[in-house]
């Protein structure tokens, strides 16, 4: 699956799993854009991902780790973690 697709697929699940509807996000994003967002014709911003997820009241990692989820069948949501903290645990920190 294409990276637009499995967005908008994580994305469209998402929201649905929160009973929210296009209409929802409308301080953050138009109805048209959001649609094409889902059918995976657009690519978001990454303001656009974090408005998103403000609607959603979700982390922003929680739609893009679907999205990944989506694309690589043989992913678990454990491995793409475990992966995450060690590419964390080796990158300097500013905190």
């Amino acid at each position: 699956m294409e990276l637009k697709q499995a967005f908008g697929k994580a994305m469209r699940q998402l929201r649905k799993s929160r009973n929210l509807n296009q209409e929802d996000f409308g301080g953050h994003s138009s109805q048209t854009y959001l649609s094409q967002l889902e059918a995976g014709g657009k690519g978001p911003t990454l303001e656009m991902v974090h408005g998103l997820a403000t609607v959603m009241n979700v982390h922003p990692l929680t739609i893009l780790t679907q999205c990944y989820l989506f694309m690589d069948k043989d992913a678990t949501l454990d491995s793409i973690i475990q992966r995450v903290r060690e590419e964390l645990s080796v990158t300097p920190s500013d905190r």
